[in-house]
């Protein structure tokens, strides 16, 4: 063997040649082995290359770098660290020349060292300095007899023979360089848990921790790039260990295989399941999604790749895996080192961001190997704004189609690709043109006139903008456009443009257009423009597009030019004409001098008429005297111009002259004054003559109310009346307004016709309720400022006033002040003169109250001392009754009630409103006979109704001595008005009760009028009362006889019976009378009787009213079934328990249903407890059952006649025709009392308007009831009778009963007295007996030996 440094020679230049070798023979791996071998072995080397070089060809290359992987093998190793050794020592660089070729080798270096394992694999490992190619990273396994020592490095299979690569000099590529990532892994140790190894400080956990870090950093310390390997914890479960590893990225296999490593280093104490290892690798996937700003409705991909192979993946949206379906779509690619799974969600939703998980998972019995990356997602809507949400065009306007409006859709970020698109939807098609930016998008509109026709005009066309990113989300927008057309609006020519002051005239706007949504006048005069809100009456409508202006009496006010405006949604038109008023006096303001006088015949009489000077213009003023005209002249009488004519009669023969003077202004327009009455006198009879008058004695003369100074001077509304007396004129009459009354007069006619009158109309009833509390304050104020206030009251009624609680404050207070009880002397006064005041009182108020105008849908309720007025809106939303309660200072009380039904018959908007009045009634003249006997209401309805209108109202009774009370309402049309009953009809009629209800069919003021008492019902109430009183006893008498005789009438079934319901009767009738005469004594008394004591009442009255009739009936059937069905025999207790069920729970059940049903609905009892008619005819409970069993007694009453008429054989007719007529007429007279038959009168009484003597009638025999019990069930029953006299020892007949072995059944109707009753019988004769064959056997005892009953024994 040669020395070392002879192999390390050699060897040197076989690689030099091997260098050389490599550009010229392409098989160098088997040339370089054998040379190797043969150096090593002493072989003949020469010779060998020799043959080599004869094969060689020579070229003469330029130098080059080679680096050359020259694989060794050596057959023992002890020679690798020696040939180490001496490349160590070898000075570089070395030069040769083998065959001609120059070569220099520079470095010299041990990369690569495979030791054997196995048959057909080695263990490679690099040296220092060198490391694996990245590209082998994924290739490479440890050996498992790896040693768990860190010096040395760490071997890997590779296979036999290897070809490489070989490893190369470590740069920041080489494989295990990289960036290590850092792996969560767990395995299972099959040991006990101690809780110590939750704790970190435990010295027990620093040993678990120490010793499993050993063996896990020798375990994996060949991972390509191992760092380190790090225990986190322990969890229970046996034992789980967390641990952490450092490395670089390292494949399923090579963690799998580093995990076999592990329990080789582990002591076995720590019993290491090598089948639990899991890891779990976050930072080796690349988790990727396709764009950044991710809109709703795109179209997303999210892909996650790993570099190793996965067959298993799972998606997770937060905690919850996706399965595929729509929207979401999985795609896997797999490749021999990668595997990628892409997620797609198609249209995706804002509920759709959020965290996204994607799983790889690889397993095997040893290992499970996680790649898990997480990524959120955004979704962000694709909000559109644009520059308008809905516009308004007017079409046929030149500057809207000259500056044509732009729409604009904006995305809020930039976009590429874009798409863009409008669409346009809507009657009128008017198209634009579009353009696009970076992110927005503009249509301008091309408007044109002719698209836009006037029946389509306020139509909507909507212009959709459609937008879409490159991934598929779209949105749009919509942009509402309004066509309008503009109204072309004229006021016709034929228009009078002069007007004369105090005459009416129209104003008439027409349109091209009707779709517009209000009209609107206005008077502009100068520079002043006011808005026409009263004074007139506009009148619109819409086909055709018209408003009217008609102005009833022009003032001075309405001089101007006159803007008529159509308002459409967001266009106006207007058109304007100019009307001047041409001055001429209203009539009321011409003041007459004199008013009423005397004239002498051929004596000049001096006639006035005065204007205001203020108002007065050029007037041309004639007066005329029986048709004959004065001249007038004209002067000055302090603010008054006056206008004078000397008038001369000059015919004598007259009595009466009229006289008036009339104002003519420049159109010829004239007005008339008031007429001047003249009496013509002779001569001699004037007894008063001077510059004041002419007159008789004791004549009067008739003054206007002017008092004139040199400069001043004031004229007010009224007259005063002079008295000739001892030749002198006397004041007589002052009917003169006062001066503050007759300004606020003046003001209220001015307020009338002014334009703005629903403007002024506040301050005005403010100024006039001052005035009126400072004119009517005492009660010397006189009737002429009282009816001036009337006249003012009702002249503003009429203007619209909003429902504010000051306006109707002012307006009802100032009511209230006219009424008050300081002007009773001057309403005295007033309604001798004028009648009619105290009816336009109250039409002014039902006037103002319908014209209130509600503010925010509301009436206020407001008060004033005597009146109260209430109101409501109707609305859409109005689903429950008006009802109002009204109470004033005195306790009286009335309430209003409208039904809901009633009350959707209205539009909507309109206003229902009631007024009450305390004090009014007293004023309203109505008969003498008649009393308003509780308060005034009134009621208006703003709608125009002309069909029936149904209201009931409640009035409480003011004074309750007065009877028969009348439902009234004011008729205004009688002569100066009236109370008037028609329509309106009274409920409940009961004097004693406190209050009446009243039902009409039609709406104004109501009332209720009583007058005294009338001596037919005074008659019927005592006898009422002495009837009960009668009947009372008697039930009480009844009732303890048959208590004393009970054992001595009751022997047989028939007979107990019939007691049994004498009995029941007596007890009911005698409860129901007492709690009746409670009642109403309670009420005749006038003591305040709660509601739930009344309601009791009436329960228990109709309750055993109803036993009465009951028990009445059950004492029918009894008869009938004894004497129809003479052969069946019921037990006495089955007939006791019928007639108790009959005569108890019957009419129980009848009057728990009767209160159940009604009390709820306030519908169950009257004032006078008793049950209602008018509105539940809640009585029919009562009169139909009691009706019902009338009846059926009189059907028995008949049966019962029939069966007692049977003819007799033997008998002649003419007895027996006798007889029948007897018999008749004796059952009639006992058994119509007993069963209630006269209860039949009930229904004639309650027929409306009978005659009183059925009432009477009724009363007398009804009340009489209990004493028809104790004569015709009682008293005349011969049992009783017996009982009694056996009782007292009186007498002893009546024991002595012959026994008969024979059932013998008589059927007498009532049992009476004995005589009587054998009269009776012996009339009947067979007729009325039956023998029967006797069942019982004839040694019976006495008991069962006699079987004859009386049927109503």
């Amino acid at each position: 063997m040669p020395s070392p440094s002879t192999a390390g020679l050699q060897c040197l230049f076989l690689l030099v040649t091997a260098c050389c070798q490599t550009s010229q023979d392409s098989n160098f791996n088997p040339f370089m082995q054998y040379i190797i071998d043969s150096a090593l072995g002493q072989e003949s080397f020469q010779p060998e290359m020799q043959r080599q070089k004869r094969n060689m060809l020579l070229f003469d290359l330029p130098p080059m770098e080679y680096t050359v992987d020259v694989e060794l093998s050596l057959m023992d190793l002890s020679y690798l660290e020696k040939i180490k050794d001496y490349f160590k020592k070898l000075s570089f660089p070395v030069s040769t020349n083998i065959s001609n070729v120059e070569m220099t080798v520079s470095n010299i270096n041990v990369t690569t060292v495979c030791l054997p394992s196995g048959e057909n694999s080695s263990c490679c490992s690099c040296e220092d300095g060198y490391a694996w190619p990245s590209s082998e990273c994924h290739h490479l396994m440890a050996c498992p007899s790896a040693s768990p020592a860190h010096n040395l490095p760490c071997g890997f299979m590779k296979e036999m023979p290897f070809s490489g690569p070989y490893c190369e000099p470590r740069t920041e590529d080489s494989c295990g360089m990289g960036k290590p990532s850092v792996m969560s892994m767990s395995v299972r140790l099959e040991t006990h848990f101690w809780d110590d190894l939750r704790n970190s400080s435990s010295d027990l956990y620093r040993k678990f921790k120490a010793d499993l870090e050993k063996a896990f950093n020798a375990g994996y310390r060949c991972l390509p790039g191992f760092v380190s390997a790090t225990v986190t914890g322990f969890r229970p479960g046996s034992v789980f260990v967390n641990y952490e590893v450092k490395a670089g990225a390292a494949n399923f296999h090579q963690i799998a295989n580093s995990n076999k490593m592990v329990p080789q280093f582990v002591d076995g104490s720590y019993q290491i399941n090598p089948t639990t290892f899991t890891t779990e690798v976050t930072d080796q996937t690349n988790f990727t999604v396709t764009h950044v700003d991710i809109f709703e409705g795109d179209t997303v991909e999210l892909t996650c790749e790993i570099n190793s192979t996965s067959e298993n993946v799972t998606w997770h949206h937060f905690d919850e895996i996706i399965s595929p379906g729509l929207p979401y779509l999985v795609e896997k690619r797999l490749s021999r080192r990668t595997s990628k799974s892409i997620l797609k969600i198609i249209n995706i939703k804002m509920k759709d961001a959020g965290s996204y998980r994607c799983t790889f998972s690889t397993s095997n019995r040893f290992h499970t190997l996680l790649y898990k990356a997480t990524k959120t997602i955004a979704v962000s809507p694709l909000y559109i704004t644009s520059n308008l949400n809905e516009t308004n065009v007017i079409c046929n306007s030149p500057e809207m189609q000259r500056n044509s409006p732009v729409l604009s859709c904006c995305v809020d970020k930039h976009l590429p690709s874009l798409a863009v698109e409008w669409k346009v939807s809507g009657a009128i098609n008017i198209t634009g043109v579009s353009s696009s930016s970076t992110n927005c998008t503009e249509y301008k509109l091309n408007i044109s006139g002719s698209l836009c026709i006037a029946e389509q005009s306020g139509t909507v066309t909507t212009y959709t903008c459609e937008l879409q990113t490159e991934h598929g989300a779209t949105c749009s927008r919509d942009i509402r456009v309004t066509y309008y057309r503009a109204a072309q609006v004229t006021i016709p020519s034929s228009t009078k443009l002069l007007v004369s002051e105090g005459c009416g005239f129209n104003v008439t706007c027409e349109s091209d257009m009707s779709d517009y949504e209000s009209i609107s006048w206005e008077l502009q005069s100068g520079n002043t423009k006011i808005v026409i809100d009263s004074g007139a009456r506009i009148k619109n409508s819409r086909f055709p597009a018209t408003s009217v202006l008609e102005v009833n009496t022009a003032t001075q006010d309405w001089n101007g030019t006159y803007i008529c405006t159509f308002s459409q949604k967001f266009s106006n038109s207007s058109a304007n004409v100019t009307i001047e008023v041409i001055p001429l006096p209203l009539q009321e303001q011409i003041v007459i001098n004199p008013i009423e006088a005397s004239i002498q015949c051929k004596m000049p009489q001096t006639l006035e008429c005065c204007v205001d000077a203020n108002t007065t213009k050029d007037y041309s003023v004639i007066f005329v005297v029986q048709q004959k005209e004065c001249k007038a002249g004209k002067n000055q009488k302090g603010e008054y111009f006056c206008y004078v004519c000397n008038y001369t009669e000059t015919e004598c023969d007259k009595d009466n002259l009229t006289a008036y003077c009339k104002f003519i202004n420049r159109l010829g327009q004239e007005v008339k004054s008031d007429n001047i009455s003249l009496n013509v006198i002779p001569d001699q009879e004037a007894s008063c003559s001077d510059n004041f008058g002419i007159g008789r004695e004791g004549s009067t003369i008739k003054k206007p109310c002017c008092e004139f100074l040199n400069t001043t001077g004031v004229c007010t509304e009224g007259n005063r009346i002079y008295k000739c007396c001892n030749k002198s004129w006397k004041p007589e009459k002052d009917y003169c307004v006062s001066v503050s009354v007759n300004r606020l007069l003046t003001s209220a006619q001015a307020l009338v016709t002014s334009p703005q009158a629903k403007a002024m109309l506040p301050d005005y009833l403010k100024e006039l309720m001052k005035n009126t509390k400072k004119e009517l304050s005492d009660t010397s104020s006189s009737s002429a400022n009282l009816a001036a206030i009337v006249k003012i009251l009702d002249k503003i009624s009429s203007i619209p006033a909003e429902a504010n609680e000051s306006i109707i404050q002012n307006f009802l207070s100032t009511v209230d002040l006219v009424v008050a009880d300081s002007t009773t002397k001057a309403w005295d006064d007033l309604n001798k003169e004028m009648k009619t005041k105290s009816s336009s009182l109250l039409k002014s108020v039902e006037n103002f109250s319908l014209h209130l105008q509600p503010v925010n849908n509301n009436i206020p309720h407001v008060l004033a001392n005597s009146l109260q007025l209430q109101g409501i809106v109707v609305t859409e939303n109005s689903s429950t009754d008006y009802y109002k309660n009204f109470s004033s200072t005195e306790n009286l009380t009335a309430t209003v009630l409208i039904s809901e039904n009633e009350i959707q018959t209205l539009t909507q908007n309109s206003t229902i409103v009631s007024v009450m009045y305390s004090n009014l009634g007293r004023i309203l003249l109505g008969n003498k006979d008649e009393h308003v006997n509780g308060l005034v209401i009134s009621t208006t309805v703003s709608s125009n109704r002309s069909q029936k209108f149904n209201i009931s109202m409640t009035f409480a009774k003011k004074n309750l001595s007065l009877t028969n009370p009348q439902c009234v309402f004011w008729n205004f049309s009688l002569n100066g008005g009236g109370w008037d009953p028609h329509g309106c009809t009274p409920r409940d009629l009961n004097d004693s009760a406190d209050s009446v209800i009243c039902s009409c069919n039609h709406l104004t003021s109501f009332s209720m009028l009583m007058s005294e008492q009338r001596s037919s019902e005074k008659s019927e109430t005592y006898i009422t009362y002495i009837c009960l009183g009668i009947s009372v006893l008697s039930l009480v008498t009844c009732i303890i006889i048959e208590s004393l005789v009970w054992k001595h009438v009751t022997n047989n079934t028939t007979s107990y019976m019939r007691h049994v319901c004498i009995l029941n009767i007596a007890i009911s009738l005698l409860i129901a009378n007492v709690w009746f005469l409670v009642t109403d004594y309670i009420k005749t008394t006038n003591q305040q009787m709660s509601r739930d004591f009344c309601l009791v009442a009436t329960f228990f009255i109709h309750l055993f009213y109803l036993c009465v009739f009951f028990w009445m009936l059950s004492l029918g059937l009894i008869l009938f079934y004894r004497l129809v069905f003479i052969l069946h025999n019921t037990s006495k207790t089955a007939q006791k328990a019928l007639a108790f069920c009959l005569g108890y729970g019957c009419p129980f059940v009848i009057a728990v249903i009767t209160i159940t049903v009604t009390l709820p609905r306030n519908s169950y009892t009257t004032d006078s407890c008793w049950l209602k008619w008018d509105e539940s005819k809640t009585i029919l409970a009562f009169v139909i059952p009691a009706l019902m069993i009338v009846a059926t007694n009189f059907f028995i009453t008949t049966v019962v006649i029939i069966k007692i008429l049977r003819p007799t054989i033997g008998d002649n007719s003419s007895k027996q025709e006798r007889n029948s007529l007897f018999q008749i007429g004796k059952s009639v007279a006992i058994l119509t009392p007993l069963l209630g038959l006269t209860w039949g009168l009930g229904l004639v009484t309650m027929i409306e308007n009978s005659h009183p003597a059925f009432h009477i009638l009724f009363a007398l025999l009804n009340g009489l009831q209990g004493l028809f019990i104790l004569v015709f069930g009682t008293l005349w029953d011969k049992k009783i009778l017996e009982a009694l006299l056996k009782k007292n020892s009186i007498s002893k007949w009546s024991s002595q009963q012959t026994k008969s072995s024979s059932l013998i059944l008589v059927t007498p109707m009532l049992a009476m007295s004995y005589p009587f009753s054998r009269t009776f019988n012996n009339l009947c004769g067979k007729t009325g007996k039956y023998t029967v064959s006797s069942s019982e056997p004839s040694s019976s005892s006495s008991e069962n030996t006699s079987k004859a009953y009386s049927l109503l024994n």
